[in-house]
């Protein structure tokens, strides 16, 4: 009698454990299903830009201005450096206000000053990027009575402050206390600590948070639209209209000219790349610094 009932559990421990491993391997081939479903659309989006955009990549392309409609050729050499100009600019007024906003939440975010920024964090990374623009357009194009590099790149700092502060914050938070606490016991002052130690261990996710905001502003078209404008020569001063790479696609795109859609296509496949370039260059150069 008990020869027969350690069999039978013997049955129903091996059956139990057949039951969990096919589980297990569920579980396995429906998280496999969930990435495939996650990736298959930024494939077919590639496979939809080289297919389409592929041929107009050229050096005409991105140094050439755009010509009169009818003659074929040209190029969007205008919207190219005039993307280099407001992205730079909007990293140079957004990036340092982001990140210290960042720190002064990991530091003080527990106090009223911090719940208060901490909100307004959280309230503008809702806002619309086309009402970002239309706040410019109000507070600096009217007064201004222009278009400008200036009130574009405004409007692109505004977008990606949310972006780095509260990466910024997160990034803080996650290193370990007790280098803090090592730091202080030592002697070393607390803005000391934060600067040469909690930084720099949180730099590669900092890092990133920046890219993700670089390259969120770099496809921005609304809020150009309100600001920037565009231009057909090149833009010489900051204080004059620029065209951009986003707003280019988009005029190119909407309209009836088959060579404008190649070029339109041609600029969304080089603007991706640059995007997907910068993105892996920063995760290489972070990993191999502090691995």
């Amino acid at each position: 009698m008990s020869a027969a009932s350690e069999t039978l559990g013997l049955l129903e421990a091996d059956s139990s454990a057949a039951k969990r491993a096919l589980h297990a391997k569920l579980f396995e081939w429906g998280c496999m299903l969930a990435v495939v479903v996650a990736i298959l659309p930024l494939g077919s989006l590639l496979w939809s830009l080289v297919s389409k955009g592929g041929a107009a990549i050229s050096v005409d392309l991105f140094t050439e201005l755009p010509v009169p409609l009818g003659e074929m050729g040209g190029g969007m050499g205008n919207g190219a450096l005039g993307s280099l100009y407001l992205v730079g600019l909007a990293s140079l007024m957004g990036v340092p206000v982001a990140v210290l906003s960042g720190i002064f939440l990991s530091e003080y975010g527990e106090t009223r000053a911090g719940a208060a920024v901490r909100f307004c964090a959280d309230v503008l990374s809702g806002i619309p990027s086309i009402t970002v623009g239309l706040f410019v357009y109000g507070v600096v194009v009217l007064p201004m009575k222009r278009f400008s590099v200036i009130a574009g790149a405004i409007a692109l700092a505004i977008i990606m402050l949310p972006t780095i502060t509260r990466t910024t914050e997160e990034m803080l938070r996650l290193v370990p206390n007790q280098l803090r606490e090592a730091a202080l016991g030592l002697g070393v002052s607390r803005w000391r600590t934060t600067a040469s130690i909690l930084i720099r261990t949180a730099l590669p996710g900092i890092v990133t948070g920046v890219s993700l905001a670089i390259a969120r502003i770099a496809g921005e078209t609304a809020p150009l639209l309100f600001t920037a404008f565009s231009n057909s020569n090149w833009t010489e001063y900051m204080d004059d209209p620029v065209a951009s790479l986003p707003v280019q696609i988009y005029t190119y795109a909407v309209s009836p000219y088959s060579e404008w859609h190649s070029q339109a296509w041609g600029a969304a496949l080089a603007l991706v790349l640059v995007i997907l370039v910068l993105s892996v260059a920063a995760k290489f150069a972070t990993r191999t610094r502090y691995r």
